[in-house]
């Protein structure tokens, strides 16, 4: 019984070890340049280079509207603008701070209302990369009449170099 328990115990390691590196090889592909979208949204939470990729492709006009979804309420607009170096021109014009999401699902259903306020079907999605396959599987079940184009930010936990030891 010990040595079933044992051997059990052994490919179920092996089986979580297996699923993450797949997991991880799985998202850890690199953002392809995405088409211009009509708007864009950033999913708070992670790492601050969600928000400040946002704001790049913003800039690169590859959206008329940016959404930063799920803002801390502590966190001042002009704190957050500050942090992402966003001018107020810009701040006002094409940037909104949504602060009702608390988790994933939170995220999609403000995303939906905010989309849908706007008639945007074509929305580019910022969020880590292990946290994409979630976040685009949320937000395509509260928009399905939306195209959602994926931009998954690189994240330390998915680059292959530190996974691997360099060779001496």
């Amino acid at each position: 019984m010990q040595r079933l328990f044992v051997l059990a115990l052994a490919a179920g390691v092996i089986a979580f070890v297996w699923g993450f590196w797949n997991f991880a090889n799985a998202v850890s592909q690199p953002a392809q340049d995405p088409p211009r979208a009509d708007a864009i949204v950033a999913l708070t939470g992670g790492s601050m280079e969600r928000l400040e990729t946002g704001v790049r492709l913003l800039r690169r006009h590859k959206g008329e509207r940016l959404l930063i979804s799920g803002v801390n309420r502590l966190v001042t607009d002009q704190e957050l603008f500050s942090a992402l170096h966003v001018d107020r021109a810009t701040a006002q014009c094409c940037v909104d701070l949504g602060r009702s999401a608390e988790d994933t699902l939170g995220n999609a259903s403000e995303t939906a209302a905010w989309a849908r306020e706007h008639h945007y079907r074509r929305i580019i999605l910022v969020t880590d990369d292990y946290h994409m396959p979630r976040a685009d599987a949320e937000l395509s079940l509260a928009m399905p009449e939306a195209h959602i184009y994926r931009y998954p930010v690189q994240t330390r936990w998915t680059n292959r170099r530190l996974w691997r030891s360099e060779k001496q």
